[in-house]
């Protein structure tokens, strides 16, 4: 019984050797072609790996010197360096030169800054938080022009209770409206910020002081103070 089996364990392998051969001479060169695109594969992933990695450092030391230019008060300079992570860099790091190129050219210009915030906040290709800190940013600039009430709009769409820069949109949009006169919008505002519960403690301590003057009423002054004369009275 031992030996027909071991006969037969023979037979088997034997007949898988036939069958291997049969396979490699059908199809040896198939075969040889995908292992030379797999060596081949694996190689340019790793050198496409690598190429990234070198490209972000590069793009993280001119960043980073394009950062130090703009604090040392060299805007062109800093300017171009961003232009050109913008143009050549790494994803991310490109991103990062056009939100950069925004803020460095409100400081020059509000409504060039607040342009340039347009476009980011218009561009689909990145993600809708970025795209709403953008449309943020916009609205701060504009807030304090001739004609706030685009701002304004844009503020109450992120004040909605799921935008992560609610808080931040409500804060504004109640000082607007308490810096107007309209104490019961801004107290609205304040109340939305107390009752959310994901409300930052600093904004939380800010807003108890926001709710003290709302409940205080509009601060006006009675009359014209002459010159070395005693403070008017304030009502409320």
């Amino acid at each position: 019984m031992a030996e027909n089996n071991e006969f037969i364990r023979e037979v088997d392998e034997d007949y898988r050797r036939d069958q291997i051969a049969n396979i490699w001479k059908r199809y040896n060169a198939l075969i040889i072609t995908l292992a030379v695109l797999l060596v081949a594969g694996v190689g340019g992933y790793n050198y496409w790996r690598h190429a990234e990695r070198t490209r972000a450092e590069a793009a993280s030391q001119q960043f980073d010197k394009a950062n130090r230019l703009a604090k040392d008060g060299k805007a062109e300079e800093a300017d171009r360096d961003f232009a050109a992570i913008q143009a050549d860099g790494p994803g991310g790091y490109a991103l990062l030169a056009r939100f950069r190129l925004a803020a460095e050219a409100a400081k020059r210009d509000t409504a060039a800054g607040a342009a340039a915030y347009d476009k980011l906040a218009a561009d689909t290709g990145i993600g809708d938080g970025l795209r709403d800190l953008a449309r943020l940013r916009a609205a701060l600039l504009r807030l304090d022009g001739t004609d706030p009430n685009a701002a304004l709009t844009s503020l109450q769409g992120l004040a909605a209770p799921t935008n992560a820069f609610r808080h931040t949109a409500r804060e504004m949009l109640g000082l607007t409206a308490l810096k107007r006169g309209d104490i019961e919008g801004a107290g609205r505002w304040f109340d939305q910020i107390s009752a959310d519960g994901e409300t930052p403690q600093g904004l939380r301590q800010r807003v108890e002081i926001y709710q003290a003057l709302v409940a205080g009423g509009a601060v006006t002054v009675t009359e014209a103070k002459p010159e070395n004369a005693a403070p008017p009275p304030i009502t409320r």
